[in-house]
């Protein structure tokens, strides 16, 4: 299974440019994101991973922030991350959106 990035529309190209509003609700879609992986992948736990400036690791010059499921002695930082077939994608990606839909959409009217 693999991850999810969370991308604000606006750039920001690092965590120092981000505005504190903007970094809150990237973490509220995070938790949400999180929970919805627990209850649907069954993973063990979930990191998140975000990374700033050359000496920091950043490579993408956009601020976006890793949402990992992580399951007991999987070596996550051990190999690059998980990647998943791109044709397996959009069926992880629908058991998020669904569980999403179902458990914080129809509670909270969005």
């Amino acid at each position: 299974m693999g991850h999810v990035l969370v991308v604000p529309n606006e750039h920001f190209e690092n965590i120092y440019e981000l505005p504190a509003e903007v970094a809150a609700e990237i973490h509220r879609v995070a938790q949400l994101t999180a929970f919805a992986m627990k209850n649907t992948y069954g993973c063990d736990g979930v990191s998140t991973r975000q990374h700033n400036e050359p000496a920091g690791n950043q490579d993408v010059w956009h601020y976006h922030l890793h949402v990992y499921p992580r399951y007991e002695n999987d070596n996550l930082y051990l190999t690059k991350g998980y990647y998943t077939d791109p044709d397996e994608r959009p069926f992880y990606a629908d058991k998020l959106r669904s569980w999403i839909s179902e458990n914080y959409c129809s509670t909270n009217n969005r």
